[in-house]
């Protein structure tokens, strides 16, 4: 063969290889954008996807008005510190150039239109809040002046709307006016600067209504304990505690209420999806997904970190979106609160790039799904169009949100196609198994996305199933066991022999006696625990099967138990973790229990000590294993029976621990407590100091390491 052949051999070779690669990873093409786009599982696991929009243009720049000087010519007028963005019906976008105290108009396509004229009377002062509604007339939040105006559109002013007078309204209350929107029966929503009252919201005259959608006090354990122990005069003298201020608020087509809230206790409460009635209607979770908890996403959170939400916007399907002013990260959720995709970049503090947001200050969406971002700090607006990966994932997720399963299960498959670990995609599908009744799949499915409550459901249906199809089976099995115990009956009156078998099994063995007596201290812990002390009922070995048995226990219920009541079950847990886990925390109580005891005068020997913590274990032993294995057959309809077993068992342990020390160091009840607090203080001694030490050791050793390595190149 000739080398040209071969070379055009070589080059064909590379070509396919490149093409395999882009089929086979397509989230390799998010790349090409200046971000990174992501999904948090059930699991709280990053997942990184293809990017569900994507940057197109930038909009402000082209401003021309007539100069002033000469009305002939035009001059450059760019936009000024922009507060706010809204996009009408038509898809007319208005800004509210606060900077300049106007109103900008774009048209559809993102030309520049024109500017509202000032108003006659009262121009505008620092408009920082906008809205349109169905009959195209424009609301303006007007700042500096203490009002909201409304005006056609042509910028004429219609109405003028202030502080109204009532007596439901505090003397203190300032109205100063920066976001608002209305409703379809022209209600008012208004958001003033700071204020905790909620929302303002007036009738169409002007007249005061209510104060609508209030957070609430975030109250700590810390504001509990001053109430119980400070007096009314102390109590009434610390700072008073205020709610959360709204920073903005949004309605959708049907009806909603959205607000989006700084500083919640609860991140769920930083936004609010309320009807009318004030009803909240976000955070509660579904089939569809596993709800949030939190609002504003981070691809590594801390717990120092707070969203700092500053608008949202909501599309024709009710699903929305968030932008963060902090982290200047954008969050999209569906209807339900479910999220669907997350993604921010950094931005240059000296240059302006596509698709990178250096301050927003607003979000909203027109009828196509194009996203339009306001950057107030370079003054600008960004805008993004969805790409196709987005728009597959947006219309299944609508059909499955209507219910429309089927229809829905293709376009899933073909995002799972593109995204294997894209946690919707097996919620899509495994709703629709549930719809066609094929349980065993919606199982599976729902178990590979880490949702419980679609899981549990699934199983239900399966076990309901399964119980019906064999209910023949065990009235008979019953039938047969209730003819049989008669018989016996009738057998042992007519024969006394029946009722005392002559063959009984005994077997005397002292490890036997004490392990057997771990069962007679769960019945009586006083008399139990001072047996081992004074009557040698237990062993350092009966103690180590104990421990062992207790070990197994707990290990097998940290991976055994139902999906249902355990997210750990989908994930992956190292088994020297949990050995580390039980053991160094087990090694700790006895170590700093025995020290403590030794200080504050105890009778116990440090062998008393180590066999009556192994003995206090064995609730893991008769409650732990069958309680993993009733739990695989179990529901979330049966959650409450399992939780109160299961902390059950863990007060039974605990309270085993306090009678052991009780008895064991012949304490009374206040030594007893005592103890307990100074054990628990040695035990986070020691694991400060152990966790001190061992990363002392981490850096002896590459200390060591990396003199070797010079000695050695040497």
């Amino acid at each position: 063969m000739k080398p040209s052949q071969l070379n055009m051999i070589r080059l064909l070779r590379g070509l396919l290889a490149v093409c395999l690669v882009w089929v086979a990873f397509p989230a390799v093409v998010s790349a090409d954008y200046p971000y990174s786009t992501n999904y948090k599982s059930g699991t709280g696991s990053l997942v990184w996807t293809q990017a569900a929009f994507a940057p197109e243009q930038v909009l402000g720049r082209d401003i021309f008005i007539a100069d002033p000087n000469d009305p002939s010519k035009q001059v450059q007028s760019p936009l000024a510190q922009p507060r706010d963005l809204f996009i009408d019906s038509e898809d007319r976008m208005y800004v509210a150039d606060s900077g300049n105290n106007r109103i900008v108009l774009f048209h559809p396509n993102g030309e520049f239109d024109r500017i509202l004229p000032a108003l006659e009377g009262t121009p505008l002062s620092n408009p920082q809040g906008l809205f349109v509604d169905g009959k195209n007339h424009l609301y303006v939040a007007d700042t500096g002046n203490a009002r909201v105006v409304m005006l056609d559109r042509q910028g004429k002013l219609l109405k003028e709307y202030k502080l109204p007078e009532s007596r439901f309204i505090p003397e203190d209350y300032r109205f100063e006016p920066i976001k608002v929107a209305v409703d379809k029966r022209g209600f008012l929503y208004i958001v003033s600067l700071g204020s905790y009252n909620g929302l303002l919201q007036l009738d169409p005259e002007g007249g005061f209504v209510r104060f609508f959608a209030a957070n609430k006090v975030p109250f700590t354990v810390l504001d509990s304990i001053k109430r119980m122990f400070y007096s009314k005069e102390m109590y009434e003298k610390q700072l008073s505690k205020l709610p959360p201020a709204i920073n903005n608020v949004n309605i959708d087509d049907r009806g909603f209420t959205y607000t989006v809230s700084f500083g919640e206790q609860l991140d769920s409460e930083q936004v609010k999806k309320l009807n009318n009635a004030g009803k909240h209607f976000l955070g509660a979770g579904s089939n569809l997904g596993p709800g949030n908890n939190t609002f504003g996403e981070y691809r590594f959170r801390t717990a120092a970190q707070k969203a700092n939400l500053k608008d949202i916007a909501i599309d024709a399907s009710g699903n929305f979106s968030v932008i963060d002013g902090d982290s200047k990260m954008v969050s999209q959720y569906d209807a339900f609160g479910n999220l669907l995709f997350f993604w921010s970049g950094d931005a240059s503090p000296n240059t302006t790039q596509l698709g990178i947001v250096k301050s927003p200050a607003a979000i909203d969406i027109n009828s196509k799904n194009e996203l339009f971002i306001l950057d107030d700090n370079a003054n600008l607006i960004q805008t993004y169009h969805q790409t196709e990966f987005g728009a597959l994932v947006y219309k299944a997720n609508n059909l499955t949100v209507d219910g429309r399963y089927k229809e829905a299960e293709p376009l899933w498959r073909e995002v799972l196609h593109l995204n294997a670990y894209y946690a919707p995609a097996m919620i899509g599908l495994a709703q629709s198994a549930y719809a066609s009744k094929d349980f065993a799949e919606a199982k599976k499915l729902f178990l590979d996305a880490g949702i419980q409550e679609g899981f549990s459901n699934a199983f239900w249906k399966i076990r309901l199933q399964w119980f019906q199809d064999r209910f023949g089976f065990f009235m008979n099995v019953f039938l047969a066991a209730v003819v049989v115990f008669l018989a016996y009956k009738m057998a042992a009156k007519r024969f006394p022999a029946l009722q005392n078998p002559p063959i009984r099994l005994r077997i005397r063995s002292r490890l036997l006696g004490q392990l057997k007596h771990s069962l007679y201290v769960l019945r009586h812990p006083i008399d139990g625990f001072s047996a081992l002390r004074y009557e040698n009922k237990g062993s350092y070995l009966s103690a180590f099967i104990i421990l062992a048995l207790a070990y197994i226990s707990y290990a097998v219920s940290r991976t055994q138990t139902s999906f249902t009541f355990n997210m750990e079950a989908i994930k992956p847990i190292s088994g020297m973790t949990v050995f580390l886990q039980f053991f160094l925390v087990w090694i700790g109580w006895v170590v700093s229990n025995y020290l403590v005891s030794s200080i504050l005068r105890g009778e116990g020997r440090f062998m008393d000590v180590f066999v009556g913590s192994a003995y206090a274990l064995t609730p893991f032993i008769v409650v732990g294993l069958p309680l993993t294995l009733i739990s695989n057959g179990m529901s979330l309809s049966e959650a409450s029976i399992y939780n109160f077993l299961h902390q059950g068992m863990m007060v039974w342990i605990f309270l085993l621990l306090v009678w052991k020390v009780q008895s064991l160091q012949n304490y009374s009840v206040g030594e007893t407590v005592i103890n307990l607090l100074y054990t628990a203080g040695t035990m986070i001694v020691i694991g400060v100091l152990c966790f001190i030490l061992f990363g002392l050791s981490t850096e002896l050793r590459s200390f060591i390491y990396s003199i070797v390595q010079e000695v050695s190149a040497r």
